[in-house]
């Protein structure tokens, strides 16, 4: 998998967590769901993603989103 595909899964991963803690839990966990969609948009504007920078770090292979910035 590359850096964009783990981006997207995670993303999704932590949504459908929020959905299913917000049904089981509190409806507080909506704040999660709220902040992986606003962490998304700004991404989609800055370029910047904290999780997209530590995967290449770790040495993950960049996707088409990020062609060339493995740093």
């Amino acid at each position: 998998m590359n850096i964009d595909r783990i981006v997207l899964a995670f993303a999704g991963a932590m949504v459908l967590l929020s959905v299913a803690l917000t049904y089981l839990v509190s409806p507080w966990w909506l704040l999660l769901a709220l902040f992986v969609g606003a962490n998304l948009l700004q991404a989609s504007f800055s370029g910047f993603c904290p999780l997209a920078r530590i995967l290449a770090r770790l040495g993950v292979r960049p996707g088409s989103a990020f062609p060339g910035r493995a740093a």
